[in-house]
C-alpha cells in the first residue's frame, strides 16, 4: 500500500501568527483537503478558548470541504452544511497526517477525512496553550467574530483613500490605527511596524494628521510587505515551517521590527523603541516623520 505523506504546516509563533503565516497554513493545507470528503471529526477537548459548538462534531461528518478560504487571520473550511472556522491563537498549528499516528498531550482536534487510495488521513489541531478556536458558521451567515472586519490588505477595497476616510478625526496613533480590525484586517504589529518604516511615516503621528497621499504610500508598503511575506513562507519568529518543511526567510529582510537600537537600514542612525497599543514599536526618528 503506498504511504501517505505528512504535511506538517506549523505556526508557533510569539506573537501569534501575522496575516502572511495564516495564508501560507492555507495555502498548504488547501490541496490536501479541498475536494476531501470529512469522515468524522474526534474532539479530545469540549473547549479551547471558547466551547467547540455541537455543530462541528454533528455537522461536518460527510460533509464535502469545497474550499479552504482565509479572512482576516482565521481560516473557514467551507462545506454545503457549513464552514468550521478556526484560529490558531499563539501556539497552534494545523497538520494533514496519517491517521494512525498517535495524538499527543496537545493534539485536541482530528477531522478525520474519507478513506482514499493509500489510506485515511486527518487534520489534526495542536494548541498548547488553547487560545485557539474551533466555531461553526451556519451556510448564509457571518460569524459575530467576522461581521465586522474591515476589508482585506491584499483585496480590492483597501487603498489610500478608505485611510484617509476612516482617519479624519482620529486622535490614535497611526500604528494603533491600522491595526484597528475594524480598518483593515490582518496588519498585525510586525507588518505595520514594516509597512510604516517602508513609507516613512512616523507610528506616533495622529491617524487624522496623515494626508492622503502619504496613506497612499502606507497602503501600497502594507501590500507590498504581505504579499512578500507571504511568497516567502512567513516570518520565522520560532520555528514556522512552510508546508515543504522549508523556514522562511522574510525574518531576515526586516528593516525595523525587533531591531530597536540597531542602526537604521537608510540613515545609520539608532532605530527608537517605545510601547505603543501595548506594542512594541520601532522606528526611525530621521527617516519617519
Amino acid at each position: 500500500m503506498r504511504s501517505v505523506p505528512q504535511v506538517t504546516v506549523v505556526c508557533d509563533t510569539s506573537p501569534m501568527p501575522e496575516l502572511p503565516e495564516v495564508e501560507t497554513t492555507r495555502r498548504g493545507l488547501a490541496p490536501h483537503l479541498e475536494g476531501a470528503r470529512v469522515g468524522r471529526v474526534l474532539l479530545r477537548r469540549p473547549d479551547l478558548r471558547w466551547p467547540i459548538p455541537a455543530e462541528v462534531a454533528a455537522c461536518l461528518p460527510g460533509q464535502r470541504i469545497d474550499a479552504v478560504r482565509r479572512r482576516a487571520k482565521y481560516l473557514l473550511l467551507d462545506t454545503a452544511a457549513g464552514s468550521a472556522v478556526l484560529h490558531l491563537g499563539m501556539s497552534g498549528s494545523l497538520r494533514v497526517l496519517p491517521e494512525d499516528v498517535p495524538p499527543g498531550r496537545h493534539d485536541h482536534v482530528d477531522i478525520a477525512l474519507a478513506p482514499a487510495a493509500g489510506g485515511g488521513r486527518v487534520l489534526r489541531m495542536t494548541d498548547p496553550r488553547r487560545f485557539g478556536a474551533l466555531l461553526w458558521q451556519p451556510p448564509g451567515e457571518t460569524h459575530p467574530l467576522l461581521a465586522h472586519l474591515g476589508p482585506e490588505p491584499l483585496g480590492g477595497d483597501f487603498d489610500g483613500e478608505h485611510l484617509f476616510r476612516l482617519s479624519r478625526g482620529r486622535r490614535v496613533p497611526v500604528k494603533a490605527f491600522l491595526m484597528d480590525q475594524r480598518v483593515v484586517v490582518g496588519v498585525g504589529n510586525i507588518y505595520v511596524t514594516e509597512a510604516l518604516f517602508a513609507a516613512g511615516v512616523s507610528p506616533l503621528r495622529p491617524a487624522g494628521k496623515v494626508s492622503r497621499e502619504r496613506y497612499g504610500h502606507i497602503a501600497d508598503e502594507t501590500r507590498r510587505v504581505l504579499a512578500q511575506a507571504i511568497t516567502r513562507g512567513g516570518t520565522t519568529l520560532r520555528d514556522f515551517l512552510s508546508p515543504d518543511g522549508a523556514p522562511g526567510y522574510f525574518e531576515q529582510e526586516l528593516s525595523a521590527y525587533g531591531r530597536g537600537g540597531q542602526p537604521c537600514p537608510r540613515c545609520g542612525r539608532p532605530l527608537r523603541q517605545a510601547s505603543i497599543a501595548q506594542r512594541a514599536t520601532v522606528w526611525c526618528g530621521s527617516c519617519q516623520r
